[in-house]
């Protein structure tokens, strides 16, 4: 099944043709994604929160693991990564059976010298291992490289073609192939593959971006509304909040009291509002 080497495509590539890579395989990386200066001080606004950060506590989450989340809150830069329009148009694709997708969760993966491989399995297992229709996504998920990605230091695994095989926690590391790719490029994969955090064999930490996306009827991983505290919120624009899930989520899902948009709970009253309009997807 690992065969063949993760595909990599360029950051002019258009929206269609990496979500059939994503569907044929699961994953697809884009090279050399992120501004270099956007990285630089992401990176720096986060690093006290990640020295700040406990280990893992268990061989999933990893015992030399840093997983630092809140990342709109805490880095106004992880905003643009957030809301890379690429990344977007790329998800509204893939998740196109939904009528709306929001932010799932934002965190930095730091994996430290001498962790062994993640257990590989899918993301989209978080929802109480749900069996999903196989063509029907509910996940598109990214992996920024904050630093590179080697073999080496812990590369995200992948088992390309993975996403239409049977649920089974009996699957390796030895099936998998490494994402290896340089600062600024990004991994896309869905919530279907295989996958897992690979060991770190290296004298460095692997830092990377794990931002991801959900279909507006599933609920968060991360829960923005409490992970942005709400003098954050109100200096973010509409489109983010919207994204952040200040919206309903369907037809009728998410909205307060009175049948009223949710993002009225940061700005007061916008005006009436139907079912429909309230559906639309982020932009």
């Amino acid at each position: 099944m690992a065969s063949g080497a993760i595909r990599h495509v360029k950051p002019t590539a258009h929206a269609d043709e990496i979500r059939d890579v994503l569907v044929t395989d699961g994953a697809v990386v884009i090279d050399d994604l992120a501004d270099p200066d956007v990285l630089a001080r992401m990176r720096a606004e986060l690093a006290p929160y990640i020295d700040g950060t406990p280990f893992g506590s268990d061989r999933f989450a990893g015992h030399s693991t840093r997983r630092t989340g809140a990342l709109i809150a805490r880095s106004p830069a992880s905003r643009e990564l957030v809301r890379h329009p690429l990344v977007l148009d790329v998800t509204r694709r893939l998740l196109e059976r939904a009528k709306s997708f929001q932010l799932h969760l934002t965190q930095t993966i730091a994996i430290g010298p001498g962790e062994p491989a993640q257990p590989i399995h899918r993301d989209q297992w978080a929802f109480d291992f749900y069996p999903f229709p196989s063509d029907y996504h509910v996940q598109c998920n990214t992996m920024w490289a904050l630093t590179d990605f080697t073999e080496e230091n812990g590369a995200t695994r992948i088992i390309p073609g993975s996403q239409d095989l049977p649920d089974s926690t009996d699957h390796t590391a030895d099936e998998t192939v490494p994402a290896e790719m340089s600062t600024g490029s990004c991994l896309l994969y869905t919530g279907k593959v295989y996958h897992g955090g690979g060991a770190n064999q290296s004298d460095a930490v692997r830092i990377g971006g794990n931002i991801t996306y959900v279909v507006g009827w599933l609920r968060q991983e991360e829960n923005q509304y409490l992970s942005v505290p709400r003098e954050v919120a109100e200096t973010l624009d509409d489109d983010l909040l919207r994204l952040m899930g200040y919206r309903v989520g369907a037809y009728a899902l998410g909205y307060i009291d009175d049948v009223r948009d949710p993002l009225e709970a940061i700005r007061g009253a916008s005006g009436d509002m139907s079912f429909g309009e309230l559906g639309r997807a982020p932009s």
